[in-house]
C-alpha cells in the first residue's frame, strides 16, 4: 500500500498535468514559521486534512490550538479535504476524536462535492469503488460494489471512484477492459494521486483514474482539489464576499492544495514538516513543477 515516494509521486503528477487546471504563481515563496505569522493577513483559512491536521489516525501536535487562536481573532477556519472514501459521519467522528472542533458546516469534502455534482443525473445502476468497511451512507442507489467479479463491471452505467484502500492492480485491469469495451462516465471523488499515512505515501483514486484515462482514452470527471468545484462549494457556505486574496489555502501537496488554491485566486501556504514532504526540502520539487506557493512553513 505504501510503495510511493516523493519522486514517484511527482513523476505521476507530471504525467497527469494536462488534466489539471492552470494557475498563476508568485515568483518566489515567503518563508514563515507557522500560521500565527499570517493571522492578520487573511480572513479565511482553508486547511487540508492529511498532512496538515493529521497523519493517518494521529493528530499533528499543536494544530488544534493554532485553530483556536485563529478563531479567537475572528478568523473563519474550515477543512477542504479529498477524503472521499469516508462518509461525513466518519470524517466528523475522526476530527473530534483527534481533538478538532469543526462543525459539519466547516468540513468540505470531495465526496460531498461529488454527491452535489451528480444530483439529478439519470443513472440506472452505479458502480462504486470504495472500501466497504466505511459503509455506504450518502451514496446513490442502486449500486454495485466493484471488486473481483468481471460481470459486475458490465452491469453498471457509471463508475464512482471514491477510495482506493481496497483497490488493486487486478481490479484496475477489469475496469480498464470494461470501460475500453463499453465507455461510460467515470466520476472521481478523490483526485489525489497519493496521500500521506504513518507508513508512507499510498496510491489514491486519482492515480487509478489518470491511468484509466491513459489506457482507454476516457475523460474522468474530477471532484475535489485541485479542481474549482470543491472551492466553489466551500465559498457558497462560508460567504462569497471575501476577496480571494484574503483567503489562504494551507496544504502539504503542490499539485492539489497549492495548484488548486492558486487556480481559484486564493493565496497558498505549503506545509513541509509533515505529509507529502515530511521534512524534506520542497525547493527542488517547486523548481521542477513550477508550482510556487505564496508561503512555505514547516508546520501549521
Amino acid at each position: 500500500m505504501y510503495e510511493a515516494n516523493i519522486e514517484w509521486a511527482l513523476n505521476a503528477y507530471r504525467q497527469s498535468r494536462a488534466r489539471l487546471p492552470d494557475a498563476v504563481f508568485p515568483e518566489r515563496s515567503e518563508y514563515v514559521s507557522d500560521l500565527s505569522q499570517l493571522a492578520n493577513r487573511f480572513d479565511i483559512f482553508l486547511l487540508d486534512a492529511f498532512g496538515v491536521l493529521n497523519i493517518g489516525e494521529t493528530a499533528i501536535e499543536g494544530v488544534a490550538e493554532r485553530i483556536r487562536q485563529l478563531r479567537a481573532l475572528g478568523k473563519k477556519v474550515a477543512v477542504v479535504t479529498n477524503a472521499a472514501g469516508y462518509p461525513a459521519s466518519h470524517l466528523h467522528g475522526r476530527y473530534h476524536r483527534l481533538g478538532f472542533s469543526f462543525s459539519e458546516e466547516e468540513v468540505f469534502s470531495s465526496r460531498a462535492t461529488l454527491l452535489r455534482g451528480i444530483s439529478g443525473m439519470q443513472v440506472s445502476r452505479w458502480g462504486i469503488i470504495a472500501h466497504p468497511k466505511f459503509g455506504f451512507d450518502e451514496l446513490p442507489e442502486p449500486f454495485e460494489l466493484l471488486t473481483d467479479d468481471p460481470e459486475t463491471y458490465e452491469r453498471v452505467d457509471a463508475v464512482l471512484m471514491l477510495g482506493a484502500s481496497a483497490w488493486n492492480d487486478e481490479r484496475q485491469k477489469l475496469l480498464v477492459r470494461s470501460i475500453a469495451a463499453n465507455p461510460r462516465p467515470v466520476l472521481v471523488g478523490n483526485p489525489d494521486i497519493v496521500a500521506p499515512y504513518e507508513g508512507g505515501l499510498s496510491r489514491e483514486p486519482g492515480y487509478y483514474a489518470h491511468l484509466l484515462a491513459d489506457e482507454t482514452g476516457c475523460s474522468p470527471l474530477f471532484f475535489g482539489k485541485p479542481f474549482a468545484n470543491v472551492f466553489t462549494y466551500a465559498m457558497s457556505v462560508l460567504g462569497g464576499e471575501t476577496p480571494p486574496n484574503r483567503i489562504l489555502m494551507v496544504g502539504d501537496t503542490l499539485h492539489t492544495d497549492i495548484l488548486g488554491g492558486r487556480a481559484v485566486g486564493f493565496k497558498t501556504a505549503l506545509v513541509t514538516g509533515y505529509g507529502f514532504f515530511g521534512g524534506a526540502d520542497p525547493e527542488p520539487a517547486i523548481r521542477q513543477t513550477g508550482l510556487v506557493p505564496d508561503f512555505i512553513m514547516p508546520r501549521p
